[in-house]
């Protein structure tokens, strides 16, 4: 069984309009809800074999916050190819994972990362900014991994946790 948790990056600053697209830092939402995600993460007893993230400054902030707060201490690989990546790009940096990694987050960045949630699953919800899907995928190797073996576990996102559900 593989796990992939697909991971925007958390909700970014367009303050300093000066700054490239690449270098845009996190907002002070995006500030909050990187680290309060990797608490949900973890309370949900979710950790990751290994974190792949965009480099650029909201997505490596992002994955950084996360694994803080699950306590991931081996080191992060900040990928080029997924900054601008389009869905058949991510689909092959997966598949390309050795099979000793059986829970990965990729940290990255929309369309690409809802794009590639509609390639393994029914899946038409915008991933909004540090929005978590959770996919099990039913095979041993990560070259395996297709739309016949995928299973959403869950689709969580920050603005879920912050007003309680009415009762009636």
């Amino acid at each position: 069984m593989k796990k992939l948790c697909i991971i925007r990056h958390a909700k970014s600053s367009w303050d300093e309009e000066h700054l490239s697209d690449f270098d845009r830092p996190l907002s002070k939402r995006g500030k909050n809800d990187a680290p309060f995600m990797g608490k949900v993460l973890k309370e949900k007893g979710i950790h990751p074999d290994i974190i792949l993230s965009s480099p650029a400054k909201r997505a490596r902030k992002t994955a950084l916050a996360i694994a803080a707060e699950l306590g991931f201490e081996k080191a992060i690989m900040f990928e080029p190819s997924i900054y601008e990546a389009d869905a058949k790009t991510l689909l092959a940096l997966l598949t390309s994972l050795h099979k000793k990694y059986n829970t990965v987050f990729l940290v990255g960045h929309n369309p690409s990362l809802n794009d590639l949630a509609a390639h393994f699953l029914e899946f038409n919800e915008n991933i909004v900014t540090c929005g978590i899907v959770e996919i099990d995928f039913a095979c041993k190797k990560w070259s395996d991994i297709n739309p016949l073996n995928a299973r959403l576990i869950s689709f969580i996102y920050p603005k879920q946790f912050r007003h309680p559900p009415c009762s009636m």
